[in-house]
């Protein structure tokens, strides 16, 4: 019993994460059962078949708050499906470690990109602007192979891209891409079932995990509405780099003292680039609020003045009251 309440509370901080950030359900969810011995293929069956029910309140919640593009979605979630399904049938007989330092190198980048991106104020000419399917479509597939084979995968991969294109909402991307993951979930969940059987299931762990998801689910989804874009952006961006780091890291076999003192910079760039974030913050309120207050205050000619004298010749106000003399 008390496992699987520390698993309910992994499945809630993970599903909060997630639901704020866009990532890290699935990281957080299988590196657990990783560490307690879980089978790779089981702990990634087991997390995507919980995540069918986790995805499907965080997307109702995230639509009812405004922050899903159902035409991002659309598009994404089709494509992500099939490569989940294509990773979680081939997970058995296919290994990702190869890859695994390469994929982090890019997210890693990809990252520190929004660091810098969100650490200063933000462009908003370009946010609306349409994704083309030729780049949603290649994106989803990704996401959905390395999803499926790697245990998670699917908002690190998915998120950070779109993020990085502006021409989304932060929170609409975090919105559009958790509501995309119930389909692509669903699909690697039926991969799973065809390639190990329901034996591959974990149900007690899945339970747990489920029950958690779905009470933070639409807090989460809260959460994403009220937070600046300015800091949800440098916050993405900290745990991206973060998160890869760590695979970096060990793939280049840094011992003693270089790895804590590589984590302690990053984290110092990390808390460099919130307090940018939240300057630039401030500096942005302070210019919309300087701009409605001067259109406020301007003076607006009234009708009567801008046409000199009234259909009845009478003068307008302001001449009379300041002793002006009426025109003739």
């Amino acid at each position: 019993m008390r496992k699987l309440l520390v698993l309910a509370l992994v499945g809630l901080v993970a599903q909060l994460i997630d639901g704020s950030l866009g990532m890290a359900y699935g990281l957080t969810s299988s590196t657990l059962l990783l560490v307690a011995g879980v089978a790779p293929a089981a702990a990634s069956a087991s997390v995507h078949l919980a995540e069918i029910g986790t995805t499907l309140a965080a997307g109702v919640a995230h639509w009812r708050f405004g922050n899903v593009d159902w035409r991002v979605v659309t598009r994404i979630a089709l494509p992500g499906a099939i490569g989940a399904f294509a990773g979680a049938t081939v997970l058995s007989s296919i290994s990702t470690e190869a890859a695994a330092p390469w994929m982090a190198g890019i997210l890693f980048t990809l990252g520190a990109y929004l660091l810098v991106r969100f650490a200063r104020p933000l462009r908003t000419d370009r946010v609306g602007g349409r994704l083309r399917g030729r780049f949603l479509g290649p994106l989803g597939l990704v996401a959905g192979f390395v999803d499926a084979t790697g245990g998670g995968g699917w908002g690190p991969v998915a998120t950070p891209a779109l993020l990085v294109s502006g021409r989304m909402e932060p929170r609409k991307v975090i919105g559009s891409v958790d509501t995309a993951e119930f389909v692509v979930a669903g699909a690697a969940s039926v991969g799973f079932l065809i390639g190990l059987g329901t034996e591959g299931f974990l149900l007690p762990t899945v339970a747990a995990l489920l029950v958690g998801g779905l009470i933070a689910a639409p807090l989460a989804a809260w959460l994403v509405r009220i937070v600046p874009a300015q800091l949800l952006g440098a916050a993405v961006g900290g745990v991206i780099v973060l998160t890869n780091a760590r695979t970096l890291i060990r793939s280049a076999e840094l011992d003693g003292p270089v790895r804590p003192i590589t984590y302690a910079l990053l984290a110092v760039g990390w808390l460099a680039a919130l307090v940018l974030a939240v300057r630039a913050l401030r500096r942005t309120r302070r210019a919309r609020a300087e701009a409605a207050k001067a259109a406020n205050v301007s003076p607006v000619p009234a009708p009567a003045a801008l046409a000199g004298v009234g259909a009845a010749g009478a003068a307008p106000a302001e001449l009379t009251q300041t002793g002006t003399p009426n025109p003739r």
